[in-house]
């Protein structure tokens, strides 16, 4: 194959991965922009003085043994949820923290995004919270969908992130080729 063969072949080649980036990331653009705001947002969570994640409480007491029981906390959380926020509100638990180091327990509710502190060992509400970082979370990572629509076994999150993660790395791929494609077609001339 002669040098300018091959020379056409690499420009179309280069054509074809120019066209493939500029309308993948056209169609994407919504997405990219999404995914790099919310994952600078989550970067930076911890630092964000509460505005994202809520700071964590001291408790009275780093003992476990000192700690009230469980079901008894919970039914304090659900106390403090209904009264303060919304009586109206889901009760589903999405988990539950226990933080022995700082003598707190977190519920963090399954249907909505509001989380409650309390003191391990007196059950005394140290903190009511909205979970900004796991809405973040959920727009982040496409599962906010699947909570909207109520779907069951994240499909929207799964497609979403396949989605995603497969653009990311056709990008990747091309946009090496688009920087290496050059500098070998120079190569190739001398």
């Amino acid at each position: 194959m002669s040098k300018s063969t091959d020379r056409k072949k690499q420009a179309k080649i280069l054509r074809i991965f120019r066209k493939v980036h500029r309308t993948t990331g056209a169609l994407l653009f919504i997405f990219f922009f999404v995914v790099s705001v919310t994952g600078l947002l989550l970067g930076w969570k911890k630092h964000s003085n509460g505005m994202i994640l809520p700071k964590s409480y001291q408790g009275t007491s780093t003992d476990l043994k000192d700690w009230l029981p469980l079901d008894s906390l919970h039914s304090i959380a659900v106390y403090h949820l209904h009264e303060s926020v919304d009586k109206d509100l889901k009760l589903d638990l999405e988990r539950i923290d226990v933080r022995k180091d700082k003598g707190m327990v977190k519920f963090v509710f399954l249907d909505h995004f509001w989380g409650i502190q309390l003191d391990g060992a007196t059950g005394e509400l140290l903190h009511i919270e909205k979970r900004r970082s796991d809405i973040i979370e959920n727009i982040h990572d496409g599962s906010i969908l699947d909570y909207y629509f109520n779907t069951k076994g994240e499909y929207f999150k799964l497609v979403y992130t396949s989605i995603m993660g497969l653009a990311l790395l056709l990008f990747t791929i091309t946009g090496f080729w688009l920087w290496y494609g050059p500098k070998r077609m120079r190569q190739s001339r001398k």
